[in-house]
């Protein structure tokens, strides 16, 4: 009868597999920014990656909530699997929106912080890579997740650092000059902060994750 009754239960969706696949491409989607940070005539090219991998990410996390609909067991609370696959989403979403100013703009030329954030930003996405397999056994990986989330923290700060340095570096490059191209500046480095600080929003929802399953 038991065994009839769970025959019955929707069986749990491989939301890890999703998470996973998400993952993975924000860390191409992150590469591609990290290339159209370099500069040159190819740079429309890596704005057109960027697009492609938000718009692929965009489609999981729709499979994902769909899921969370209509699984009657989840791996942890429906509002975590949401909130975590939401944080990771809006990281992509804010790197589409660095490649649609540069599209806007017509920017192919890069300073170097902004250069160095794209960097930094490739290994936030690694990062988050790295601990979405080990919150499938999140008693054994407290600890790595734990080092992980810190890790994703100190890296927002230091884009953080970046951004602050570039800004003012920028407005002595061009305060007697054209105040357009610090306009144009100031927005391509506003919009890669932002990515950073999405990641930094993924670290807390796996700690928040880790704290209530642990």
């Amino acid at each position: 009868m038991l065994r009839w009754f769970r025959a019955l239960l929707p069986h749990e969706e491989r939301f890890f597999d999703l998470f996973a696949r998400h993952a993975q491409t924000v860390a191409l989607g992150a590469q591609a920014l990290e290339g159209m940070l370099r500069g040159g005539e190819e740079t429309p090219v890596y704005c057109q990656r960027v697009n492609q991998f938000e718009n692929d990410a965009d489609g999981i996390t729709r499979e994902v909530l769909t899921a969370v609909r209509r699984t009657f067991i989840t791996p942890f609370d429906r509002v975590d699997i949401k909130n975590l696959i939401t944080s990771m989403d809006d990281a992509i979403d804010q790197m589409q929106q660095t490649a649609k100013a540069v599209v806007l703009f017509e920017v192919r030329t890069f300073e170097p912080p902004m250069r160095e954030i794209g960097t930094l930003l490739a290994e936030c996405a690694s990062l988050v890579g790295r601990a979405v397999p080990l919150m499938q056994s999140m008693g054994d990986n407290v600890a790595l997740l734990t080092a992980i989330t810190e890790e994703l923290t100190k890296l927002e700060g230091r884009v953080d650092d970046l951004h602050d340095i570039g800004l003012k570096e920028l407005f002595l490059k061009h305060r007697n000059a054209n105040t357009m191209d610090y306009i144009v500046g100031a927005e391509i480095y506003d919009h890669l902060e932002k990515v950073a600080d999405r990641f930094d929003d993924v670290a807390n929802e796996i700690n928040s994750i880790v704290i209530e399953q642990v």
